[in-house]
């Protein structure tokens, strides 16, 4: 029996690093659906897509020639055949990704192509790690083990911060927090990672490591399975 685990949170939460962790801990496929709409924004700006045209943007998603790596260890992000991962994670790119990600038909055919690639990846492989937002409530409301992953705004400040620019002081951290706060804000307009959902276990890794965090999630997945 195939495993579907879903992992909700906001950025800087850990999310994107702790699934990974899981998944090649569970020798499961992964599945980063954040990338996807980053891959959009970066497939409608090579495009000359205008970004706040609604319309257009959610009929280059119907089109969307995208390609995502599911192997936890090198989750690889395609466009056209053009690897995209370093383009789809820089600050430009970031600041305007929201846009995107809240216009409700991109979201809408977004979620049919998180579902399908959920399936093909969980038949693959015997189980999927997927992690972004609305995740569990919306695209995987039916998984095997829900989580919502979540650290105080210091702490997810922190962590972006020394991802990003090497280093946690007081002012890298300054130029971190638009991107977090902001994209958190205009993100939670159409979704909701802020608070569990009935059955959906909350993971604060304030004051955790990354280590501590993972081995947190693996808990969670393993009572669950006890429980079955």
């Amino acid at each position: 029996m195939s495993l579907v685990i879903a992992i909700d949170g906001p950025s800087g939460s850990g999310k994107s690093s702790v699934s990974k962790a899981v998944a090649r801990a569970l020798g499961v496929g992964y599945l980063d659906t954040g990338a996807m709409y980053r891959a959009l924004t970066w497939w409608c700006l090579e495009e000359g897509i205008d970004l706040t045209d609604r319309d257009a943007v959610a009929q280059a998603a119907l089109v969307l020639p995208l390609e995502m790596g599911t192997d936890p260890a090198d989750p690889r992000v395609s466009v056209a055949g053009k690897p995209v991962d370093a383009e789809i994670r820089t600050t430009e790119l970031s600041s305007v990704v929201s846009t995107v990600a809240t216009n409700l038909d991109v979201r809408e055919e977004m979620r049919r192509l998180q579902r399908a690639l959920m399936a093909e990846i969980s038949e693959r492989t015997g189980g999927v790690v997927t992690e972004g937002r609305d995740i569990t409530t919306v695209v995987a409301p039916d998984a095997d083990v829900r989580i919502l992953l979540t650290a105080s705004e210091e702490a997810r400040l922190r962590r972006r911060s020394a991802e990003l620019h090497g280093e946690a002081s007081a002012s890298s951290i300054d130029a971190t927090r638009d991107q977090i706060v902001r994209r958190d804000q205009e993100d939670s307009t159409v979704s909701v990672f802020t608070e569990a959902a009935d059955g959906v276990v909350l993971v604060d890794t304030s004051d955790l490591d990354f280590e501590q965090s993972v081995a947190a999630v693996l808990a969670v997945v393993s009572a669950a399975q006890e429980r079955e």
